[in-house]
């Protein structure tokens, strides 16, 4: 089940929302189904291949992210 993020033209509020099948999704504050689709930002870690460089400030490790080592020796 997919989780989306949606901007209601009607009431203007954003919100997201767990879309099952051909389900029509409405929003939560008005009910209406005239939505905007939105384009998220994906959460967690980024996958890396060997070329990549680590993120700024960490040291390319997952359990690392962006800096939880620095300082560990």
């Amino acid at each position: 089940m997919p989780l989306y993020e949606y901007a209601c033209r009607k009431c203007g509020r954003a919100f997201e929302l767990l879309v099952r099948g051909s389900e029509t999704p409405e929003c939560p504050h008005c009910r209406s189904s005239a939505l905007d689709k939105l384009v998220s930002v994906a959460a967690g870690h980024v996958a890396r291949g060997k070329e990549s460089a680590p993120l700024e400030g960490g040291c390319g490790r997952p359990q690392c992210g962006t800096g939880g080592c620095m300082g560990m020796g």
